[in-house]
C-alpha cells in the first residue's frame, strides 16, 4: 500500500511517498505534522518561529533553544568556522538585505553590504551546552539556517519512518533535497530515480537521473531564485566573504550522500568554488559522489 502527501512548507513544495501496509497513510500524515512543527522552529522568515526568538534577542543575552534547533545551530556554527568554506549560519543580515526570492528584493549599496558583513561573524555566536542556550553577541545579528535546515529536518523524518518499520519511502523537499529510505520496488534497478535539471536549459526535461537507495541527493544551483536589475542577473547564493552573489561558472552542484544534512553541508561549503576545487574536495569525502553543471551546459561527474 502506498500513501502520498503534498504540502507547501519551507518556501517550497514538499512531497512524501510511503510504501508499506495499511499504516502508510497515518504515518505519512504524522510525518507531515512533524514537518510543520519543524518549520516553525527553524524558519528565519516567521517572526513567531523559535529561531527568530533567538535573533530578536541579539545583543541582549542568551535564549534557550529546543534540543534539535540547538543541535543544528551548533553544527552550523562549527562548520561556519571551517577555513575556506562558504557556509556561514550568521549570514542572516545579508540574506535579509538582498532578500532575493521575495517581492522586496533589491541590490543594496556597498555601505549597506559592509554594515551587514560586520554582523556575520560566527565567532560572535555563543553556545551553552548545559542550558541549550544561544547568544548573539551583537545587536542586529541573525542566524539563518536555510542552507542546512531542510536536510536536517528531512533526515529526522526519514529516521522516524524507519523506526516505525517503514522500509521504502521518498521525501522530496522542493527538488533541491531528496531523501530515499530503502529503494523503490517499482523500478527495475530497485532504486529511487531522481532527476537533475540543467540550468543552462531550464525548459528541457531532466537531463541527468541518479538512482538512490538509503541515500540523499542535494542540489545547490542558481536557476530558481534570481533578481534581474538593469539586465544584470543576481542569484540567491551569497558569498559570505564579499556579501555579493557568488561569481562562478558552475551553475549547479549535486551530491549523493548518506544523509541529506551532509549533502546540504557540502554543496553549500563548495558552491562558488572552481570545478577543480570542488572535485578535489569531493574526492576526499566518504560515500559521496555527484555532478556539477557549468553555465555552458557541460556536465562533470564527481
Amino acid at each position: 500500500m502506498q500513501a502520498g502527501r503534498t504540502v507547501h512548507l519551507m518556501g517550497t513544495v514538499i512531497t512524501l511517498v510511503v510504501n508499506g501496509d495499511q499504516r502508510s497513510g497515518a504515518l505519512a500524515d504524522q510525518a507531515v505534522e512533524y514537518l510543520k512543527e519543524a518549520e516553525h522552529r527553524f524558519s528565519a522568515n516567521d517572526p513567531s518561529a523559535d529561531l527568530m526568538k533567538i535573533n530578536a534577542q541579539a545583543g541582549r543575552g542568551p535564549v534557550e533553544a529546543a534540543p534539535d534547533l540547538y543541535q543544528l545551530i551548533k553544527l552550523g556554527v562549527h562548520y561556519s568556522k571551517y577555513p575556506g568554506g562558504n557556509l556561514n549560519v550568521a549570514i542572516g543580515p545579508l540574506v535579509k538585505l538582498w532578500h532575493i526570492g521575495f517581492k522586496d528584493a533589491r541590490v543594496p549599496n556597498q555601505v549597506e553590504i559592509k554594515r551587514a558583513l560586520s554582523l556575520t561573524d560566527p565567532h560572535q555566536i555563543t553556545l551553552d551546552d548545559s542550558t541549550h542556550s544561544v547568544s548573539l553577541e551583537k545587536a542586529g545579528m541573525e542566524i539563518d539556517l536555510g542552507a542546512l535546515a531542510k536536510g536536517y529536518i528531512g533526515d529526522q523524518v526519514i529516521a522516524w519512518l524507519k523506526d516505525q518499520g517503514v522500509k521504502s519511502a521518498l521525501l522530496n523537499m522542493g527538488g533541491s533535497t531528496v531523501i530515499g529510505l530503502g529503494g523503490n520496488p517499482e523500478n527495475e534497478d530497485g532504486g529511487w530515480h531522481v532527476g537533475i535539471q540543467n540550468p543552462a536549459d531550464p525548459n528541457s526535461s531532466y537531463g541527468q537521473v541518479v538512482s538512490i537507495k538509503d541515500q540523499a541527493v542535494t542540489t545547490s544551483g542558481v536557476a530558481e531564485r534570481k533578481l534581474v536589475v538593469d539586465g544584470h542577473h543576481y542569484h540567491h547564493i551569497l558569498n559570505p566573504m564579499t556579501g555579493y552573489p557568488d561569481e562562478t561558472t558552475v551553475v549547479s552542484l549535486s551530491l549523493v550522500t548518506k544523509s541529506a544534512f551532509l549533502g546540504e553541508l557540502w554543496t553549500t561549503m563548495l558552491f562558488g568554488k572552481t570545478k577543480q576545487q570542488i572535485a578535489a574536495v569531493v574526492a576526499t569525502l566518504d560515500d559521496t559522489a555527484g555532478m556539477l553543471i557549468e553555465e555552458s551546459g557541460a556536465v562533470m561527474s564527481l
